[in-house]
């Protein structure tokens, strides 16, 4: 087996021109059977008069979403701030108070609801 370089990149290069074509032959087969499975689709959807509503593609998040006046629930209070504010400790950034209280060397143990 007493290849050059020259041989073994020559053929590299034909099998990367032939990974090429069948990448681009798998792609036309995936695209002609994703028109075969929409058009089949679309028959069923027609045949059975469904909506967007009844599949559930309303868009993002469509089926979780919450009802206009539900909000998340809210988190017990852990911590009490010097004027009576209080944080939970864990959602989202800590408050003003909370960063101001640590940069000036308290601790958090210092603000806990007993």
């Amino acid at each position: 087996m007493a290849s050059t370089l020259a041989d073994i990149n020559s053929q590299i290069k034909k099998h990367d021109e032939q990974i090429a074509q069948l990448r681009k032959q798998a792609e036309d087969l995936r695209n002609q059977e994703r028109a075969g499975v929409i058009e089949e689709l679309r028959k069923k959807i027609a045949e059975f008069g469904l909506t967007a509503s009844d599949l559930k593609l309303g868009g993002r998040g469509a089926a979780v979403k919450r009802s206009a006046g539900a909000a998340a629930p809210k988190a017990a209070a852990k911590y009490r701030g010097p004027t009576g504010e209080t944080w939970s400790g864990g959602r989202g950034r800590k408050p003003r108070w909370v960063t101001e209280a640590l940069a000036a060397g308290k601790s958090l143990s210092d603000y806990e609801i007993k």
